[in-house]
């Protein structure tokens, strides 16, 4: 959200000579990531691309075959024909998304066909198996007729739990959505619209928090107006942006109520208005979208905006990924007909909370390592320089496909709704947290006998942040050793809600966390003494005994002990 601009800087052969390196480079790996193992050994699925077929039964005798096929397969075609719903129970179509696109809008390659396009949703495929455990098959469909295209689509409704689509030129694309949106009663979603949609709504909710300003109330500028721009307009209507505080630009200029010409989705965006320059549109503006072409806006156009501008600079992609793999787990989970907009909207919400959540885990903290100047210095504390998660963050999927399904529930579109809750966030932390699937049980016999549970090293900031986790799942009764200041100070900076009370003697409130500073023990000024008493001529000062005795890990009971540490 910047005040100005960045000022252009000089070009540099030098450094576009890098950059060209660079590119070439990374153009090599590419091609021998995909390549590799193109020699494959049978069934091994060593093959070329990024993706296999991997059964998950046992087929190693005659019973197992007559069980996976015929005739044994014949009792789960019964089931199907009484009931429908049952193919989710007894085949893998409720876990399976159809990757659809004719090639006609590849990002940053515009129309390059079907079959050029495969690798791209190859690789849209495998983010769904790695970040939501979705098992998704591309198929690349050679018609450029939207209506023939959405036929296709809808023919293959028995096959799948649910169609992303993608990469399919505008007006196209809506006409394909719509269409099978209006026929199928499976999840349609056109990732390249309501993906991008969902995050920058996101990032614009979190901006608009920090900078005090209300949705209702902002004026907003859009350059572009294909399918990203159109349902991220849509979107932020939806969540209280007035449709007469925006002015939309094309590649003809404002779309202004005098223009002729406008197709459908262009047209409610026409208003009354002088402006007919995107410069004359900028001033006074609040946010700025950007979903054009790269270096549309200049530093005098930024800095006419209103005070504290929100400048969402889109000409390269949002990334997506921070949203369709999670939000089809939920759709997925519960049997939703329909992507609606109320479950649009949880998922802009719980994309937003989870950037205004501190981070409690060491594996969280992984995921953003890299972005902070020191250790002490979250990269995840919210702010200007942090308005949206990570596309690793391991919170994602139990925040957002939960919120999904619940959505779901409650506007009437799920048709195997979620009874219990709890339990089915406990299974997206089992997948997330692999390890969970050992020590749920453990945790479980925890929490049926909560005990007190000393951490020695209360000032270690991954301490801290584990004493956080126990405590959300009431695990223990944590007991921090260290000095309070240092606790509180690190407590602080990481954003983390751990009421601390100090005092070993005192009652200890409820909910709260106690300390056992040695600083202030009764007996921690004798037994430093002592120590230096007895080893000051083996090169023991003060200062070295004190620190000494505060960093000593045991928590002493009895006397003063007879010895000394060299």
């Amino acid at each position: 959200m910047p005040n100005e601009a960045e000022t252009e800087a000089e070009p540099d052969p030098e450094a576009d000579e890098g950059i060209e390196d660079d590119n070439n480079r990374l153009r090599a790996m590419a091609l021998q990531y995909h390549r590799r193992g193109s020699v494959c050994t049978l069934g091994e699925g060593l093959g070329a691309g990024k993706l296999s077929v991997t059964p998950t039964r046992r087929l190693a005798n005659q019973l197992d075959l007559s069980l996976a096929y015929s005739p044994g397969v014949g009792a789960c075609c019964e089931e199907i024909v009484s009931d429908p719903q049952k193919v989710s129970e007894y085949t893998a179509r409720g876990n399976t998304v159809a990757v659809m696109s004719n090639g006609t809008a590849v990002l940053g390659y515009g129309n390059i066909g079907p079959l050029a396009a495969k690798p791209v949703m190859e690789g849209k495929a495998v983010l769904f198996k790695k970040f939501a455990g979705i098992d998704a098959f591309d198929l690349e469909i050679a018609e450029l007729d939207p209506l023939r295209f959405a036929d296709i689509v809808v023919a293959l409704e028995p096959s799948f739990g649910a169609v992303n689509l993608e990469d399919i030129k505008a007006p196209d694309c809506f006409v394909v959505e719509e269409e099978c949106r209006k026929r199928m009663n499976i999840p349609v979603f056109h990732d390249d619209q309501h993906g991008t949609a969902i995050v920058v709504a996101a990032a614009i909710t979190n901006a608009l928090q920090i900078v005090g300003k209300d949705i209702k109330d902002v004026r907003m500028v859009c350059n572009g107006a294909g399918a990203a721009a159109i349902a991220c307009l849509n979107l932020l209507m939806d969540l209280g942006l007035k449709r007469s505080n925006i002015l939309v630009a094309d590649r003809t200029g404002i779309i202004h109520a005098g223009r002729s010409g406008l197709n459908k989705y262009k047209a409610p965006f026409a208003v009354e208005t002088d402006c007919r320059t995107l410069e004359d549109a900028f001033i006074g503006a609040d946010i700025c979208l950007g979903l054009s072409s790269a270096n549309a806006f200049s530093q005098e156009m930024v800095q006419s905006m209103a005070k504290q501008p929100i400048v969402m600079a889109l000409s390269n992609p949002v990334n997506n990924v921070l949203c369709f793999p999670f939000l089809f787990r939920g759709a997925l989970d519960c049997g939703a007909s329909d992507i609606t907009s109320e479950m649009k909207m949880a998922c802009v919400k719980a994309i937003a909370e989870l950037a205004r959540r501190a981070s409690t885990s060491d594996m969280i903290a992984k995921a953003y390592e890299g972005n902070a100047s020191s250790p002490s210095q979250a990269s995840t504390d919210f702010g200007p320089n942090y308005l949206i998660p990570k596309p690793f963050d391991p919170r994602l999927l139990t925040a957002i496909a939960p919120a999904i399904a619940k959505a779901a529930m409650e506007c009437g579109v799920a048709k195997s709704p979620i009874t219990d809750m709890d339990a089915y966030c406990e299974q997206l932390t089992t997948f997330v947290y692999r390890t969970n699937t050992f020590m749920g049980r453990l945790f479980q016999r925890a929490k049926q006998n909560v005990k007190h549970v000393v951490f020695a090293e209360g000032e270690d900031e991954r301490v801290l942040q584990a004493v956080r986790l126990a405590l959300d799942d009431n695990l223990c009764k944590p007991i921090l050793i260290g000095r309070i200041s240092v606790i509180s100070r690190k407590v602080e900076a990481l954003g983390l809600d751990i009421p601390l009370c100090l005092g070993r003697d005192a009652a200890i409130p409820e909910g709260t966390v106690e300390v056992v500073d040695m600083q202030d023990d009764s007996r921690y000024a004798r037994y430093w003494q002592e120590y230096h008493h007895l080893c000051q001529r083996k090169g023991i000062n003060p200062a070295t005994a004190r620190e000494g005795k505060r960093t000593e890990l045991r928590i002493p009971t009895g006397g003063t002990p007879k010895y000394c540490r060299v």
